[in-house]
């Protein structure tokens, strides 16, 4: 069986972009606060929590978003698939 025949393929490249996608979202909204909200002088940054907001916001809430996107998308759009080189019914 080549990897043509074989849906594992496709279910892995698939989920190998979702991964992608991720990455990307956890990257552009890090950089979009980082450095949208961190470009200023520090006298003029807003503060919570005792940390700036550039700083609350990219890497704090940013990191809780990306776990509950993880959550999410490992909970209903990634596949269970067998290893064995048997052809059997997976779920898509």
């Amino acid at each position: 069986m080549n990897q043509r025949e074989d849906k594992r393929f496709r279910i892995a490249y698939y989920e190998a972009l979702i991964g992608i996608a991720l990455v990307l979202i956890n990257f552009l909204w890090w950089y979009g606060f980082a450095f949208g909200l961190g470009g200023q002088s520090v006298s003029e940054y807003d503060w919570i929590l005792g940390m700036p907001a550039w700083f609350f916001y990219s890497c704090i809430v940013g990191f809780l978003m990306m776990v509950l996107l993880v959550i999410f998308v490992v909970k209903y759009l990634l596949t269970d698939i067998p290893f064995d080189d048997e052809e059997e019914e997976y779920h898509e």
